[in-house]
C-alpha cells in the first residue's frame, strides 16, 4: 500500500493495487451485501442499515468494534460513476470528511484508492496515526473478500 500525508491540505490518501478487474473491486464497494463484510479495520464488523447508492443518497451504518462498541456512521454519496469512481460526504460520528474511491484499471487488476479530504484543519494531525493502518486493514480485508467471494463466480 502506498499512503501520502498532506496536513496542509487536509488529506490521507492511501492506494493499493488489488488483482482483482475494476468492476469487481466495485461490485465489493456498491452492493452492500458485500460491503459489509469487509468495510473498516481489522476486527470491525458492520450492520448497514441504509445504502442509497445514488448520488443524495445516504449510507447509514454501525461499526462494531472488537471490543464490543458500537460507532454509528452517516454518510452522503456525491457521485457515482461505475467501475471508476464513488465520492461521498462522511458527515458522523466524529470525523467530516470527503472521501472518493478510484477505480482504475492496471491490466487486470485496479489502482484502488481512498482518498479522503477532512474538513477541519488539524484533523489530519490528530488521526493520521491510526487513519493510515486502518485503511490498511481495509484493504487487506477487501482482497481476502474478492479472493474469497467474487473472483470464483
Amino acid at each position: 500500500m502506498e499512503t501520502i500525508v498532506d496536513v496542509q491540505n487536509k488529506t490521507i490518501v492511501s492506494t493499493r493495487l488489488i488483482d482483482a478487474p475494476a468492476h469487481l473491486v466495485f461490485e465489493a464497494f456498491s452492493n452492500p451485501d458485500n460491503l459489509r463484510h469487509w468495510w473498516g479495520p481489522a476486527g470491525f464488523t458492520n450492520t448497514i442499515s441504509e445504502f442509497d447508492f445514488i448520488p443524495g443518497g445516504e449510507w447509514k451504518f454501525v461499526m462494531h468494534g472488537p471490543d464490543g462498541t458500537s460507532y454509528p456512521n452517516m454518510c452522503e454519496f456525491v457521485e457515482i460513476i461505475e467501475n471508476e469512481k464513488v465520492v461521498f460526504i462522511h458527515h458522523l460520528p466524529v470525523h467530516v470528511f470527503t472521501m472518493t474511491l478510484g477505480f482504475e484499471p492496471i491490466g487486470s487488476k485496479t489502482r484502488f484508492s481512498f482518498n479522503m479530504v477532512f474538513e477541519a484543519q488539524g484533523e489530519v494531525e490528530k488521526i493520521q496515526q491510526y487513519v493510515v493502518p486502518a485503511n490498511e486493514q481495509n484493504f487487506n480485508k477487501l482482497e481476502k473478500f474478492i479472493y474469497t467471494n467474487l473472483k470464483s463466480s
